[in-house]
């Protein structure tokens, strides 16, 4: 009886610890859960955050206007000219270098050249370059001035210099400095400067030269006062010749007045000598039938046309009265009319004689 009791007694015993246990492990599973769950989240982040940095430093972003040059172990492997995003191994495998390729313009500042002719002229001129979208030449523009803008600049305006001397001296003056503009030719010696300067800069630094012109021009003492004397002359030449043209064309117009003078009169002559002569051939037709009308009126009428034609107011004459023409003054007309024509120029004959008479000393 003791024995089974006690038996109960262990057996109620051991059920009620083992219940308690079961509580006290039910409390702290809660807590854990939570713990592990924290734990979780924690590395979570912290992966997130290790994922992220690896992901920034392995991500490269190239803007417009540049160039990217990877570099691995300072060598250069890959080159992207494109705007986006790439890739790259975190350093210190891979290093980044973004090469600038805006247009830059560079000019060399006033420089005293010498010309063909052998004057001297102020130029200064600009260009105006930049690093194309060529990875090789991107490459060299690298190597060439360590990615230097500045020190790109001063190496051009060096061959700008150079190329300016050598432009201007296949040029005279009066093609670069002159009153007309036909004939400056400012055109070509840009042309012939871009030629010169565009290849020595592309093979020695990889860049490109979009533009090159002259920016100012400008003559020193003595070549303005010789390119004034110049000038001076070249207005008096076209003064000359002006003048002579002129005189030229005043002479054609002379000539052509006189020429047209000589034609008129000529024509006026012409005119009037066929008048004359169709006026004589009409007084010769007038007199010839009045003489077969009447003959001894008609040599009255002829003697007394001669007698008008000589004698004038302040004539004196001393003539026989009976010889030609004045013999009709004496003997009057004869022919089938004379009797009529004498009686009828009786007072006048009378008055003709006695003026005579007076007449004579």
């Amino acid at each position: 009886m003791l024995f089974h009791h006690h038996h109960d007694h262990d057996h109620d015993h051991a059920h009620g610890h083992d219940h308690a246990h079961d509580e006290h492990d039910g409390h702290d599973a809660a807590p854990r859960r939570g713990r592990r769950t924290a734990a979780i989240v924690r590395f979570s982040v912290a992966g997130l955050v290790v994922a992220l940095f690896v992901l920034t430093t392995c991500l490269v972003l190239v803007g417009p206007g540049e160039s990217v040059v990877m570099t691995r172990f300072g060598d250069p492997v890959r080159v992207i000219t494109q705007p986006g995003l790439t890739w790259r191994l975190p350093a210190p495998v891979d290093r980044v270098t973004r090469v600038d390729m805006r247009l830059r313009t560079t000019s060399t500042g006033l420089q005293d050249v010498g010309t063909r002719d052998g004057l001297r002229v102020l130029v200064q001129a600009y260009v105006a370059w930049q690093v194309p979208a060529d990875p090789e030449r991107v490459t060299q523009f690298l190597r060439a001035v360590r990615n230097e803008p500045d020190e790109a600049a001063e190496q051009l305006r060096s061959f700008l210099r150079s190329a300016l001397e050598i432009t201007a001296s296949g040029f005279d003056l009066a093609a670069l400095v002159n009153t007309d503009p036909a004939k400056v030719k400012l055109a070509v010696f840009e042309d012939r400067l871009r030629e010169r300067l565009a290849g020595q800069i592309l093979s020695s630094y990889g860049v490109t030269l979009r533009q090159v012109g002259i920016q100012s021009l400008t003559l020193p003492a003595e070549t303005l006062a010789a390119t004034v004397a110049r000038m001076r002359a070249e207005r008096q030449t076209v003064a000359t010749e002006h003048m002579a043209e002129g005189e030229r064309i005043a002479a054609e117009i002379r000539a052509a007045a006189d020429r047209d003078a000589r034609v008129t009169v000529a024509r006026a002559h012409e005119e009037a000598a066929a008048t004359e002569a169709k006026a004589r051939v009409e007084a010769a037709a007038i007199a010839g039938r009045a003489y077969a009308e009447d003959p001894g009126l008609y040599v009255m009428m002829r003697s007394f046309d001669t007698l008008d034609a000589v004698v004038g107011r302040n004539t004196r004459l001393i003539l026989r009265t009976d010889a030609v023409p004045f013999q009709v003054l004496v003997d009057g007309p004869t022919g089938p009319k004379a009797g009529q024509a004498a009686h009828e120029a009786e007072p006048h004959e009378q008055g003709l004689q006695e003026q005579s008479q007076r007449s004579l000393p």
